[in-house]
């Protein structure tokens, strides 16, 4: 079973992810998965000598081509498989003010939506980042 936890804090070098929950004129702004019909909110992996804001920031600029925003940190979560380990990430939320292109306005990669769509990437992970930020 999936467990997501929310934290206050966790030693820096065990936040291996950044997800940044995201709107744009009042709606959730996510992700297209490259060839499935699946959502995901924007954000990543983090790269070697990256910090986690930075890699919140390539996230979403590289998600959905936001060029300007204001993003503020949430907390850590961790996603618990089981009895097996656990991975760390940053929550942070982001109101995005402009896009070198706008949702749905050619990047078939970017949609907003006034409510989640039912076809998240990971059902029983990403409502619960969104809440907690949202």
């Amino acid at each position: 079973m999936t467990e997501v936890l929310f934290l206050e804090h966790v030693d820096d070098d065990l936040l291996k992810f950044a997800a940044v929950v995201s709107r744009y004129q009042g709606k959730w702004v996510l992700c297209r998965q490259k060839d499935r019909d699946l959502y995901t909110v924007p954000g990543g992996r983090r790269k070697d000598g990256e910090n986690i804001e930075e890699t919140a920031r390539r996230g979403l600029y590289e998600g959905t081509g936001a060029a300007r925003f204001r993003m503020a940190p949430v907390c850590v979560y961790a996603v618990r498989e089981g009895a097996g380990s656990q991975t760390y990430g940053m929550l942070y939320y982001a109101e995005i003010q402009e896009f070198f292109a706008a949702p749905g306005g050619g990047s078939e990669r970017v949609a907003s939506f006034d409510a989640l769509p039912e076809n998240l990437a990971d059902p029983l992970v990403q409502p619960k980042l969104i809440q907690r930020a949202g």
